[in-house]
């Protein structure tokens, strides 16, 4: 069995360092929760454990369930619609107000970007929020 190489021992200027560091990235809850039950030796007791009896743990398709229900925010690239639509909203001068289409945007943009389900909304922080997070995701660009 071939010994994993560990980004650490990798040059960090290096695209190989780079592919190794964005692998390790945890997806959602599944991945954390296995980072941590490594870290802590419970999942060589369960490995073990399963080793010995011949039970699988269930821990990957435990892993991929909680992935799945609970995924961490990695938003998709805007396009070059939805970028210039972002740019010309966020460059408008003395902007006070949100209107109910430029709302219906945002949300269907937002929705498209981080896999959401919002929704248009009356609430002023909630458009306040999803106007936050469409500009800070717009500076990255």
């Amino acid at each position: 069995m071939e010994t994993p190489i560990k980004c650490e021992e990798l040059d960090k200027r290096t695209k190989a360092y780079k592919e190794c560091i964005k692998a390790q990235e945890s997806k959602g809850l599944g991945d954390t929760i296995e980072k941590v039950t490594k870290a802590t030796g419970i999942k060589k007791a369960v490995d073990w454990f399963s080793e010995k009896t011949g039970i699988d743990c269930g821990c990957d398709k435990r892993k991929e369930k909680l992935n799945q229900l609970f995924p961490y925010k990695k938003p998709e690239c805007l396009t070059k619609e939805e970028y210039e639509y972002l740019h010309e909203f966020f460059n408008k001068p003395n902007r006070l107000v949100v209107t109910l289409e430029e709302q219906r945007r945002m949300v269907e943009i937002y929705n498209r970007v981080f896999s959401g389900k919002k929704k248009v909304s009356s609430c002023g922080p909630c458009v306040k929020g999803l106007t936050y997070e469409l500009h800070t995701l717009y500076q990255e660009y």
